[in-house]
């Protein structure tokens, strides 16, 4: 069984810091060993759906991996539900700005000033848009007649400092993601249930936000359990 992730930075965090897509310990990896299969990551910092949704439509490798996928995964939609107090187009442009000193300058600013303005920012992308992006990213696969099975899941929590701990968009992006799956029929996966707890104990990164090695195994097992729910037969090789 192959397993095709969109993911974000849970998918490749540790609970030290960021990791090869193919670590044997992380969660879409310990989901497809449970399955007796394989899985390709695409994911990055900080993705949304909409950056999911870029990739999907722009990335000639997920399109060369989309006919030997058995299993779609739509893993994005957590860090949509993060406080933004600037508008993503000025956020990422930060990366532009020269020269290095003003840039490195102008982004330790913005880390400042984050978790003060975090109460009062709105979520790195309103929640109707997650669940626009989640139902194109469904429907351009389907328009190009894949069939496999897709799953998803509800955003998951946090307790970052860097945030002052402030989500409060996390239920009203998670009633948005429940609608859409509901109505396009795709399986979630509910991280706040299967990792809330190991991420508010402390027992994760100490960012607060990612998951040590013990969460991933959950999510990982968790996942396997639902994508087994769905009756796939294991693709013969």
């Amino acid at each position: 069984m192959r397993l095709l992730v969109l993911g974000d930075s849970l998918s490749f965090f540790g609970p030290s810091g960021p990791l090869p897509a193919d670590h044997p310990r992380l969660w879409h990896n310990i989901c497809a060993a449970e399955l007796g299969g394989s899985a390709e990551l695409a994911a990055g910092f900080g993705w949304t759906a909409r950056d999911a949704w870029w990739a999907l439509t722009g990335d000639p490798r997920i399109w060369s991996l989309l006919p030997r996928t058995d299993v779609l995964v739509f893993a994005v939609g957590s860090m949509d539900t993060l406080p933004s107090p600037l508008p993503t187009y000025l956020r990422e442009g930060l990366r532009y700005v020269r020269p290095d000193w003003l840039r490195k300058w102008v982004r330790a600013r913005y880390r400042d000033v984050q978790p003060l303005l975090a109460p009062y920012a709105r979520t790195a992308l309103p929640p109707a848009l997650t669940a626009r992006y989640l139902r194109d990213m469904l429907q351009s696969v389907r328009n190009l007649q894949y069939t496999m099975p897709a799953v998803g899941i509800v955003p998951s929590v946090h307790r970052a400092p860097t945030y002052r701990f402030v989500h409060d968009g996390h239920a009203a992006a998670a009633a948005a993601v429940r609608g859409w799956a509901s109505r396009a029929g795709v399986p979630l996966l509910d991280l706040p249930a299967v990792i809330g707890e190991h991420v508010r104990s402390g027992a994760g990164n100490p960012d607060g936000m990612h998951w040590g090695w013990e969460g991933h195994e959950l999510v990982g097992k968790a996942m396997a359990a639902l994508i087994s729910s769905v009756a796939l037969s294991p693709t013969e090789e």
